[in-house]
């Protein structure tokens, strides 16, 4: 006999769904390309996230298929991660700071089907984009100019814009399936590639929100420094929507001052960094004099 109460599938998809539904309205501020700052919502995440889950079906991608982002930490990279894990395909983030040949090496072994990727990163898409075959298509973050310079690429505001959400599939398949996919650095010969499940993923997202962990409820503002490329940004772009916690993303902009009018403009509470950011934050306020308000924990 099996107990069939709460009987579904523990895949990410259902962790955006939830704060869609019962957080739609929680804002999500970021920073844009220009410096600015400005607001969406999880309603409106999940449902672009829905779009771009289109977009990919009608470029061919199903489950199973590894699709590479390259992208800071913006509402266009957690919405392409939504977008890509809700059908079952494999989210496959990529470091930009590794060297041109490391990131041809990653993208290469993993055979990622399709690129996401900021408009900074033009430069190595257009020079090394022959030397990737596997990758069918780019599409690019922000204005069609970027996309105009490279073969075949496409604009993500411009496709998304044309797609329709409500006919992607989404969610309905194994729990066990591959989610994520990150690679090494720093380790001896060539990268390699670690592959997160659904339910690793979902688990780790309501472990760490536990007390003695990241502690998140839904009065905390979220400012996730760690990049969604560096080990799915520690799970806090699943922990914070898993609570409907407010997330501020702070794009490409990570030095001490950027971070500082982030934390106190959006009374963050809590925050995930590496050391070099603390340590640049820490220098800002030495040199402004200036102090935090509001941060109430951190995670180094």
């Amino acid at each position: 006999m099996e107990g069939l109460m709460q009987d579904w599938p523990l895949t990410v998809d259902r962790i955006i769904d939830h704060a869609a539904r019962w957080h739609g309205a929680r804002e999500i501020a970021y920073r844009r390309r220009d410096g600015a700052v400005a607001k969406t919502s999880y309603l409106e995440i999940r449902d672009r996230a829905r779009r771009v889950s289109s977009v990919l079906q009608n470029l061919g991608v199903s489950g199973g298929d590894r699709v590479a982002t390259l992208a800071w930490n913006t509402p266009e990279h957690i919405e392409t991660w939504y977008g890509i894990m809700g059908i079952g395909a494999i989210c496959h983030t990529l470091n930009p700071r590794l060297f041109a040949d490391q990131l041809i090496y990653i993208v290469t072994h993993a055979g990622s089907r399709v690129l996401f990727a900021e408009p900074d990163f033009l430069p190595f898409i257009h020079d090394n984009l022959a030397r990737m075959p596997c990758v069918e298509k780019v599409i690019f973050y922000g204005d069609a100019a970027a996309a105009a310079q490279v073969r075949d690429a496409i604009s993500y505001e411009a496709t998304l814009t044309g797609a329709d959400g409500d006919a992607a599939a989404w969610g309905g398949f194994d729990e066990r399936s591959a989610c994520g996919l990150c690679y090494t650095s720093g380790t001896t010969g060539n990268p390699k590639g670690v592959l997160y499940s659904h339910r690793s993923n979902f688990l780790h997202a309501l472990t760490t929100l536990q007390s003695d962990l990241f502690g998140l409820s839904e009065r905390d503002v979220v400012l996730p420094v760690v990049p969604m490329f560096h080990a799915n940004a520690w799970g806090l772009t699943f922990a914070a929507p898993a609570v409907g916690a407010k997330i501020v993303l702070p794009g490409s902009r990570l030095d001490g001052r950027s971070v500082f009018e982030l934390i106190e403009g959006q009374e963050v509470t809590f925050s995930a960094a590496v050391p070099t950011v603390w340590q640049s934050l820490l220098q800002h306020l030495r040199t402004t004099g200036q102090r935090l308000t509001t941060l109430r924990r951190v995670i180094i």
